[in-house]
This record gives C-alpha cells, structure tokens and sequence, in this order.
C-alpha cells in the first residue's frame, strides 16, 4: 500500500473509488488506450502529517493563476495512463498533487513521480470554478461514451436543449436523475484553454457537457456519482439508437409525461 494511504482509510476510499469507476470506464469502451481523466478534490481527507510531506518533484506550472484552489489537493489520473490500469494500480498510475500557495503552479507528493492527466488545467479551472460558487461537487470526469458521443456528429443534437429533450423522453429515469440536462458544447480543441472555459460556462446550467466529436465532461459531489450521470444519459442515448436501427423513430416521452415527471419528484423545470 502506498504510504500515502497507510492508515487513511477515508482517504484510500476515496482513491479506491476513483479506481472502481476506472475499471467501470474501460468495461464500457468508454477509456481506449489512454482515454478521459478523473480529478477530484481530497482536500478535507488530508491530514497534518500529509500536509507536510515534501514535493517529490520540482513545482509544475499549471498555465494558469487559480486564487481558489489555495492549498487544495488532489487526485488525478496520470498523463498517458490507462484506465484500465488506474482501475488496477491507482497510486502508480494516478498522483496526489498540491497547490502552492502562489496558485499558479502544483507539486506531486504522492510516493512515485506519476505526472498528472495533461488536461489538469482545464480540470483545475473547473474546480476552481466549482469551489467559487460554493458547490458541493468535488468530482470532475472526462470520458468517451460511444452513443453520446456519435450522436455529437449530427448538428441537429447540437442545437441547444435538442439532445436533452430527446434523451430525457426516452426512459423516465433519466429526467429524474439527470434533472439539469446535457450542455453542448461546439468543437474545440482538447485541453485548450477555450475548452475549458466552454465548459465552465455551460456547468453553470447542467451538471453534464457534450463536448462536440471529442466526450463528455461531468461534475458531482464524488466521482461515482459523476459516472452515474454520463451512464443515464449514454443509457437513453441507446435506447434511441437501438430503436432506429430496428427501423422506427421512437415515439419517446409525450410533454405531458415529462411535465407528470417534473412535479412527481420535485425536479427543475
């Protein structure tokens, strides 16, 4: 066990959450090769004796200033790792890093010198983002589900609101667990910095991106409950699909349905 988890058992579960829905992630064929990201926030699991732990690797730039993230810590999967290992071997293939008290730049502090996912600046930007608005959410996930993702080269699914409204109707579920929807988000290019804007823009409206011919970008308060919103809404997605490749355009949930829906469990309208 890595030391840094050693008699942390809070700590380690969260870690061996992250590795669970790694493994999640490569059943699906949602993480080929070295596909997607996790980062969490494990500020509140670290103690004094992790907090004075020395970097194991000189201070890294992030590329941007986040005022917010002062003192924060996390977990992130490793640049160039697979999935399917981190779901094996979290600590040699994900890393705890710390924010410096510049807020500009991260230091990894974990036992191996695995250097974090290099989409850290567009998840770090969210999280900043997230702990500026008092958001409970700690969790950020990146992945490729199949469905949503092919449903993304059509412009019609694109159009605002278009692909909630049909993903919503096609199983009751899904607007009661993804009660905020899917924002779209148009191509750009990965791990740029107008990505990870896009992104902040629209979570301030769902909990769930379409990033457009590229993957989803999710956030929740940990990361088993960020898989679970990708996995509802991939789920209507190939229900919708299974149904036109038997030849019909699925009748889906009526307004009225949906409205029953919305007052039946209190959700958003």
């Amino acid at each position: 066990m890595s030391s840094i988890l050693e008699n942390r058992p809070v700590l380690t579960a969260e870690v061996e959450k992250v590795a669970e829905v790694a493994g999640y992630l490569w059943e699906k064929g949602w993480a080929e090769r070295n596909g997607g990201n996790i980062t969490v926030n494990v500020t509140e699991y670290v103690d004094d004796a992790i907090r004075a732990m020395p970097a194991i690797a000189p201070a890294a730039p992030i590329g941007m200033t986040l005022p917010n993230l002062k003192g924060c810590y996390f977990f992130c999967k490793g640049t160039n790792k697979r999935m399917r290992d981190l779901a094996r071997k979290p600590m040699a293939n994900g890393s705890v890093i710390r924010i410096t008290d510049d807020c500009a730049h991260y230091e990894i502090i974990a036992d191996e010198p695995v250097k974090p996912t290099s989409e850290l600046p567009s998840h770090l930007a969210v999280h900043n983002y997230l702990i500026g608005k008092g958001s409970k959410y700690k969790a950020s996930l990146h992945t490729h589900p199949i469905e949503l993702v092919a449903m993304s080269h059509c412009n019609k699914y694109l159009e605002k609101d278009v692909a909630t409204r049909l993903l919503w109707s096609m199983i009751p579920e899904t607007k009661a667990f993804c009660p905020r929807g899917l924002g779209i988000i148009p191509y750009q290019l990965p791990g740029s910095n107008i990505l990870a804007e896009s992104t902040i823009k629209e979570l301030a409206d769902y909990d769930v991106t379409l990033w457009e011919k590229h993957g989803v970008f999710a956030v929740e308060e940990d990361i088993m409950m960020a898989f679970d919103q990708v996995d509802v809404l991939n789920k209507s997605a190939q229900i919708y699909i299974c149904a036109k490749n038997m030849g019909f355009e699925p009748d889906g949930m009526s307004d009225e349905q949906m409205k029953e829906m919305t007052v039946a469990f209190n959700l958003p309208k």
